[in-house]
């Protein structure tokens, strides 16, 4: 691989063009001071100074709630002024449940009780400290329940289909289900959906276990008591604290009361080890899984249910507790009410050095590099604020808190969110509001890779061409002008900013060659990240260059770099893959009925007897996009004459105030009343998938109704996306 991504990169450097001297947003001169003020920031920036942020924060424990969270933000705030900077605590009540009583046993055919305990281990410092969070699922139901154990794959609505198939009915049982393919929560919540009475979670060896490579403290690899703790809180309905949706959990804030929390769950459930899955797995009999479903582990994978029952008893203090956000600003020398925002977590399950740590070192020494320019008497344009929040882990309490605490402020003033979590050493990923596109391909054409000593950039599109899959996709890749910012769901903290409030956002990291099994267990520690992540700390220092002169010229820019044609590009594609998704269901539909008329069915598991024939599935309707389509041509129309009066702008030294608040402020169009049964989630183009949790849904209102066959819903929402891609272009038209 390394062999096939040295020669893409060879063939890149062969038709790159020269590096800009020229900056969009700048004029020549300004391009020149604001190159030379990115040149010193750079020098501020050091590897090891990131690397002893990364080991002095990871000390020790420091969820929310927590004594070490408390102590880890007066740290960071005791930093920050000491680089010379404004900075404060902004505190927020919320709900956190805590691990008080957790059973799991296996009670028939055989006995066994799970220890749920990850054990210190050589070599590792902090894994065996006090005060460790006990491995255990936030926002999970108190329960005690038995039942037969049902082994259920990774717990997708697509493997509950699987079952379906087999005649496998999961009401009244308990589940258990492999991490991975999708977010934590949606396991337990499709398996609540479908009658089960808990939940249990475990990670597999054939994922991120010894079949993946050496395990921890050998390797990087999860040993057989790793556990990943997590959040199963239903944020895809909203994130934030429970008890407060869509607005600040201030100390007096009007909450519901717990039972009325919708995001909460409302079965037991638990993670474990695969030492602790494996005895379980063992004694299911029943069917045995499909191929596609077996695991690491030495055994055949049976489904059940049968003789194998399980006992799952779980309660949780349920405390009110503060989040301590941590508030930064540097005030803006012409336009301090226009606000350049920065932000990463610093809360973890454990110590977190790699998550969130390593990130957040990185942007702190961003801040300590600034400062280091404040005092050369530079000051930037724009205000600056950095964020150090709290709370990511159980459901970006911090970020969504604050956010919604200040909502209307932020709408007004907050020119872009620029967010990172975790960092690690390898490829530059980016992801985020597409109007930016060309401007991150900018900065990430001038940070250099510490590995490859090419461009971030290059060495980014070097690896989507070794790993595209046919000739047309490495043409297209070719013969792309720029990069492409991935489009967003949810998991960090950029998620209230973007899809609540219409904020232009971008999300940051690196990372593609730090795997490993350490994530959300006591193993993500400074040993465990100094020997398998990021070693000399050079991602860091990556990451601090690619979000520190983002900053920098978004702070700085003459006219703000947001070209709504990339935007426009890019939703025209996700309406195209809508319509050409509706055309392939209507066409798999038709064969299904036929193949259902003609009786000709079997059961896959035994050819010999024939299943009764389903019923027919109610014919795809030609949907309308007309509407759409138009909207998108006006769009376009306006991007195309946005762009011109931008260059013509660009070219003179008048008052850009006008123009640059129609830029930062075009976002916000594209909001609506809220996405159907979540109105939390108003932005019209990116939501987290209601059954993918982080993963995104593009034009998700459409979309989810046409997966889940709604199509009266999806012409509804054809219209309620047309209007807000109308509001945009009509926006973009505004006379300045």
């Amino acid at each position: 691989m390394k062999k096939h991504i040295t020669l893409a990169l060879l063939a890149l450097s062969a038709i790159a063009n020269a590096q800009q001297k020229n900056i969009t947003g700048f004029t020549e001169a300004s391009a020149a001071k604001e190159l030379q003020t990115e040149q010193t920031f750079d020098a501020s920036l050091s590897a090891p100074h990131i690397g002893e942020t990364i080991k002095e924060l990871s000390a020790y424990p420091h969820n929310v709630g927590s004594p070490g969270s408390k102590a880890v933000a007066e740290k960071i705030l005791q930093k920050y002024k000491s680089y010379g900077i404004d900075a404060h605590l902004e505190t927020y009540t919320v709900l956190y449940p805590t691990p008080k009583t957790r059973v799991l046993e296996l009670t028939g055919p055989t006995k066994y009780t799970a220890i749920l305990k990850e054990p210190a281990v050589p070599g590792d410092a902090t894994s065996g400290q006090d005060n460790q969070l006990p491995t255990y699922n936030a926002w999970s139901a108190d329960g005690d329940v038995n039942g037969q154990l049902v082994f259920v794959n990774y717990g997708l609505p697509e493997d509950y289909e699987t079952l379906a198939k087999l005649g496998i009915d999961v009401k009244g049982k308990i589940v258990i289900a492999k991490y991975g393919r999708s977010w934590r929560g949606i396991k337990p919540k499709v398996a609540y959906e479908h009658g089960a009475i808990g939940c249990i979670i475990y990670s597999d060896p054939k994922d991120d276990g010894y079949t993946a490579g050496d395990v921890y403290p050998k390797g990087a690899y999860k040993n057989e008591y790793g556990v990943q703790r997590g959040s199963v809180m239903d944020m895809v309905i909203y994130p934030g604290d429970p008890l407060t949706p869509g607005v600040g959990a201030t100390k007096d804030a009007k909450r519901l009361d717990r039972k009325d929390a919708v995001t909460i769950l409302k079965i037991p459930v638990l993670p474990i080890s695969y030492h602790d899955a494996l005895p379980l797995l063992t004694a299911l009999d029943g069917a045995v899984a499909p191929r596609d479903w077996q695991g690491g582990l030495p055994i055949t994978y049976h489904v059940g249910p049968g003789v194998a029952m399980v006992h799952l008893k779980l309660e949780f203090n349920w405390d009110m507790v503060p989040a301590y956000d941590v508030i930064a600003k540097i005030k803006g020398s012409e336009w301090p009410d226009e606000w350049v925002m920065r932000g990463n977590h610093h809360d973890a399950w454990v110590n977190g050095a790699g998550d969130p740590l390593s990130g957040q070192a990185a942007m702190l020494d961003e801040a300590k590099a600034l400062g280091d320019l404040l005092k050369t008497g530079w000051k930037p344009k724009r205000s600056i604020i950095y964020c150090s929040w709290d709370g990511e882990e159980p459901g970006l309490l911090g970020s969504t808190e604050f956010a919604e605490d200040h909502d209307k402020e932020l709408q007004q003033k907050a020119v872009i969110y620029i967010n990172s979590d975790g960092n690690g050493r390898g490829f530059y990923n980016g992801g985020g509001s597409q109007a930016l596109e060309n401007f991150m391909d900018e900065i990430t054409q001038n940070v250099t890779d510490p590995q490859t000593s090419v461009s971030v950039y290059d060495r980014r599109k070097a690896r989507d061409l070794v790993n595209a899959s046919s000739s047309k996709d490495k043409k297209e890749i070719l013969d792309r002008k720029g990069g492409r910012l991935e489009s967003l769901g949810s998991g960090s903290d950029y998620s209230s900013f973007l899809q609540h409030l219409g904020i232009p956002t971008l999300d940051l990291g690196f990372g593609g060659e730090d795997g490993g099994g350490e994530y959300h267990s006591i193993y993500d520690s400074f040993d465990d990240y100094r020997r398998f992540k990021d070693p000399e700390f050079k991602y860091g220092v990556a990451l601090s260059q690619t979000a520190g002169h983002a900053i920098l010229r978004m702070a700085d820019a003459d006219l703000l770099p947001f070209d709504f044609r990339s935007l426009h590009a890019t939703i025209d594609k996700y309406a195209t893959e809508l319509a050409e998704l509706t055309d392939k269901m209507r066409e798999s539909t038709a064969i299904e009925n036929q193949l259902i008329k003609e009786n000709d069915f079997t059961l896959a598991t035994d050819p010999t007897k024939p299943e009764q024939a389903p019923a027919a599935k109610v014919e795809v309707p030609k949907l309308d996009f007309s509407a759409l389509k138009a909207a998108l041509d006006s769009l376009k129309k306006s991007a195309d004459k946005l762009a011109v009066t931008w260059t013509a702008a660009s070219q003179t030294t008048v008052n850009h105030d006008k123009l640059n608040k129609l830029l930062y402020h075009a976002e916000q169009q594209l909001l609506s009343d809220g996405l159907p049964r979540r109105p939390w989630y108003r932005h019209t183009i990116y939501a987290p998938g209601f059954y993918t949790g982080y993963g995104v849904k593009t034009l998700p209102g459409i979309r989810e109704a046409i997966e889940q066959r709604n199509w009266t819903e999806a012409q509804e929402q054809i219209t309620v996306v047309a209007k807000s891609i109308n509001n945009l272009a009509v926006y973009l038209n505004t006379p300045l």
